[in-house]
């Protein structure tokens, strides 16, 4: 736990900017998983931009993600550092049922999928070779497919690892093994496990335990943010296959999450939450992440993502080690501020809700523009777009760093900047659902174990 001395609060009215004479509430909680994408937060905290703008902030590290959406549903936190489908899966009532909307987003990429030794020596046969005999990325799910028949003919089956059922990795997890030709498994109304018509068996782990859960032999791969990846390589116990920047270059992430009614009641607070977190995300990505290895000390400490140092720097400082002595670079594994990160867009919100209605989470088809209503009742970004106005104004920011004539969505993702080949346009969702050949198709439910039309 960190807490600001209030004995600094004094200082707060030279320090802070003048709106904050008003805020609504000064004194906050927040809460955060062990993962390095994190860092907004942590930096925000440590180099005293929570505390410029006349916040006393308290970082919590949370058990789980369910802990950590219902301590920011019953008001036990302020808000969190949340998985981008909390907010959006609350707000449509799956799961949990609350109205979370998010004025700001925390990175982009920050993700890897690690099998276990077993499976990688398995796998390597059917990955192609570069010259010097390492092996050639971004590696396929095709080349797991030839493993998981064989673990069936044994009777044994293939099971995988994910961090929640509306996280970007259980997502991007789905995505590769399909892309691969690997069915993940279907969600219905009356079995939420996942599993339904499953090659791959996915369930839950929390993060930090997923290298031990890998070691156990509980699970034979699995999806996880940084540095979890990594300490499986340090430990030798498994090997990362892929990165998500290879499996979709710039993909988003983490958001920060809040109840509607907090944003609502408490507009200015909420104001400069984002302004701190926005110069957070400056400091993290500016001078070529010049500022990473600082970054990266304080991540290591035990109060944030508490792994060793070197673990933490192999992803934040542009590189990820695959095998052990496979170092490549990655410049942009780890995006905090650049290509517009920070900014909530309607598009990322539309592509989770995409992959909830493919793998049957959403469990009957919606019109495109139901996509775009939920997306704009959960994703802010005219609350964003204010405190970056106001950092522009007061000199802390500058003004081309932003996009403020943007209507939400993203140029499409072009083909050749996902694993599949498949271009993504937020403006259609149901034509994207059809493009994709693993997967519900409008008119599609799921009944039993079967798709029916």
């Amino acid at each position: 736990m960190k807490t600001l001395l209030i004995s600094l609060a004094a200082s707060a009215a030279i320090l802070s900017p003048a709106f904050a004479q008003s805020l609504e509430k000064d004194e906050l909680t927040f809460g955060f998983i062990k993962l390095t994408d994190m860092a907004p937060l942590a930096v925000a905290y440590e180099q005293g931009y929570f505390f410029d703008e006349g916040l006393f902030v308290t970082l919590e590290a949370q058990a789980n993600w369910k802990v950590l959406l219902d301590g920011v549903i019953d008001g036990q936190l302020d808000g969190a550092h949340m998985l981008a489908g909390q907010p959006l899966a609350a707000t449509i009532g799956y799961g949990t049922e609350a109205h979370i909307v998010t004025p700001f987003s925390m990175d982009l990429n920050g993700n890897g999928i690690t099998v276990s030794n077993e499976v990688w020596e398995m796998m390597r046969p059917h990955i192609p070779s570069m010259d010097d005999g390492r092996p050639v990325h971004p590696i396929s799910a095709s080349a797991l497919k030839p493993v998981i028949e064989e673990f069936n003919s044994n009777g044994e089956p293939f099971n995988m690892g994910m961090v929640f059922p509306v996280s970007t990795h259980n997502y991007e997890l789905r995505y590769w093994l399909a892309a691969g030709g690997i069915n993940p498994g279907f969600y219905s109304p009356e079995n939420v496990t996942g599993q339904i018509s499953a090659e791959a068996f996915l369930s839950v782990t929390p993060p930090p335990q997923m290298p031990a859960t890998l070691e156990a032999g509980t699970i034979h791969g699995y999806c996880v943010g940084e540095p979890w990846n990594q300490q499986a390589v340090f430990k030798g116990i498994g090997v990362p296959v892929i990165t998500d920047y290879q499996l979709w270059k710039n993909n988003p992430e983490k958001v920060f999450g809040i109840t509607a009614e907090f944003a609502e009641e408490n507009p200015n607070t909420t104001k400069a939450i984002v302004r701190a977190l926005i110069r957070a995300a400056m400091w993290l990505d500016e001078n070529d992440n010049a500022n990473r290895p600082e970054a990266v000390e304080i991540l290591s400490r035990p109060e944030y993502v508490g792994a060793d140092y070197d673990v933490i720097a192999n992803s934040m400082t542009g590189f990820f080690e695959f095998e052990k002595g496979d170092k490549r670079d990655i410049p942009d594994f780890n995006v905090f501020f650049r290509y517009n990160a920070t900014y909530p867009y309607y598009s990322d919100a539309v592509w989770y809700l995409t992959q909830m209605r493919r793998w049957g989470q959403i469990a009957e088809s919606k019109s495109d523009s139901w996509y775009d209503e939920v997306a704009r009742s959960v994703y802010r970004p005219d609350i964003y777009l204010e405190a970056a106005r106001s950092l522009v104004d007061d000199g802390l920011a500058i003004e081309a760093d932003f996009p403020w004539d943007s209507d939400g969505y993203k140029a499409p993702t072009p083909a050749e900047d996902v694993i599949d080949g498949i271009a993504y346009d937020g403006r259609a969702p149901n034509a994207y659902l059809s493009s994709l050949i693993i997967g519900l198709k409008e008119g599609q439910i799921v009944v039993g174990d079967q798709i029916v039309n």
